[in-house]
């Protein structure tokens, strides 16, 4: 597979504080005790792509993220490690780098992702229909893409998460519209010529754009250069192209297109040829093949181009870790129903315990668990669907439900953790008590506290 991959790691979000921070990087993140990059990096190894460049937000998370690479996969992968300014976008991000881009296709995935999607299928797709981008699409996730909470409040009720609008033409291989974010509120708006070239339109609130696309390179980067403002691949490049394909203003190699303001006219014999090659180069007739033709079959004046889709299988795994509701989710299906991409082998109780691990007696870990290396936990503890890090010290009557605990904490006797996710080196004095709460990195959780949706982190 012939295309140049970019993978966007981000930096410190604050949709995950206080989960991350310039040491623990968005990337980093562990998910079943491995940072979410890992299992984009090995996604793309599957497909044999193996010469990557990782984008980050910040030299000092670009130095994280470089150190961790280079000690996991020096043999099997080349990655450079791209740092740039903070708060750029992922257009800027793109923008910045694309002086190290020369291939002619480019593919863009997200650092957090998680997903067992064919990506050839994707790339298979691009190729076939000649397309300036093709966008994964997924099923939305069930639990839907939630609000973090604030770390200042305590009203903590879940806000409902924002879908894409995705507007498919009747073959649902062309994406015709979308509208992102709070655009998903205002009245939906199709471009006047799209309807009539469509004929109809299929408008989804089902699906999510996984923010991995292909890109014809020449227009990604002539895009970019011409449109500055615009921050977001998501939100403004990925628009602009499919607003525009009816009428597009990029440039398009390897295909003959009439000039804007044009005064000469084609011939009837250049129209011919032009017409026999987009009919070689189509699969099969497209409406944008339809818009281009003029009276007679000959070949309109208007530029077109393709923007395409891919839509995943019911059955694959996809989603992204963009928020504390998702980072829960994604831990709980990693190590449950989707554990095939956890990388472990799972126990005839369909857990994962570390060798090195020590469980107390009368200790139960429950199915969809796991504990990490050099963890030890006391007598008469219970651990049901969960993630334990390593090197954990737990005391004895502890128990814990449906949360996520990172490395090297401490948690004291006879103390109940629920739907919480308590980050590395924090300490639970004894009888402490965590139902739906994040902790953030070296806290201490005072003896006999009782914390309901909190968010606590050190100052």
């Amino acid at each position: 597979m012939d295309f140049q991959v970019v993978v966007l790691g981000g930096g410190v979000s604050k949709k995950l504080l206080p989960l991350v921070s310039q040491e623990l990087p968005n990337a980093l993140l562990p998910v079943a005790n491995r940072p979410v990059l890992s299992y984009v990096l090995e996604y793309l190894e599957l497909s044999n792509l193996k010469d990557l460049i990782v984008v980050v937000e910040g030299e000092e998370v670009a130095l994280h993220v470089g150190a961790w690479i280079s000690g996991a996969y020096a043999d099997r992968l080349h990655v450079e490690v791209a740092a740039v300014p903070e708060d750029v976008g992922t257009a800027g991000a793109i923008r910045a780098i694309s002086h190290h881009l020369t291939a002619k296709d480019i593919l863009v995935v997200s650092g957090d992702l998680v997903t067992d999607v064919p990506l050839g299928a994707v790339a298979a797709t691009h190729r076939r229909h000649d397309a300036v981008v093709t966008a994964m699409l997924c099923a939305a996730p069930v639990s839907g893409p939630s609000e973090s909470v604030s770390s200042g409040g305590k009203d903590k009720t879940k806000k409902p998460g924002r879908y894409d609008l995705i507007g498919l033409d009747p073959t649902k291989q062309f994406l015709v519209h979308i509208a992102t974010g709070a655009e998903v509120e205002k009245d939906l708006r199709i471009q006047k010529s799209m309807l009539p070239a469509v004929g109809q339109i299929e408008i989804r609130a089902d699906l999510m754009d996984a923010h991995l696309y292909a890109f014809k390179r020449s227009v990604l980067q002539e895009v970019l250069d011409r449109k500055s403002a615009f921050h977001s691949l998501k939100h403004d490049v990925l628009p602009y192209l499919v607003r525009s394909q009816l009428k597009s203003e990029v440039v398009l190699s390897g295909m003959p297109q009439a000039e804007e303001n044009r005064t000469e006219k084609v011939t009837s014999q250049s129209n011919q040829q032009m017409l026999s090659q987009i009919l070689a180069n189509a699969s099969e007739p497209t409406f944008h093949l339809q818009h281009s033709l003029g009276p007679y079959g000959s070949i309109s004046d208007q530029r077109i181009h393709k923007c395409c889709v891919y839509i995943a299988g019911s059955s694959k795994y996809c989603t992204r870790l963009n928020s504390i509701q998702a980072y829960n989710d994604i831990n709980r299906d990693v190590i449950g129903e989707a554990s095939h991409l956890s990388g472990y082998s799972y126990s005839a109780q369909n857990n994962v315990i570390h060798p090195s691990a020590e469980l107390g007696a009368k200790t139960t870990i429950g199915p969809h668990c796991m504990l990490g290396e050099g963890s030890q936990m006391g007598d008469k503890c219970s651990v049901k669907r969960s993630v334990i890090g390593r090197h954990c010290r737990i005391g004895a009557n502890v128990k814990v439900v449906n949360s996520v605990v990172m490395n090297h904490v401490t948690i004291g006797d006879s103390c109940s953790i629920q739907g919480s996710v308590i980050c590395s080196n924090v300490q639970l004095q004894e009888r402490a008590v965590l139902k739906d709460c994040q902790i953030g990195a070296g806290f201490v959780v005072a003896a006999g506290s009782e914390c309901k949706g909190e968010v606590l982190a050190k100052k």
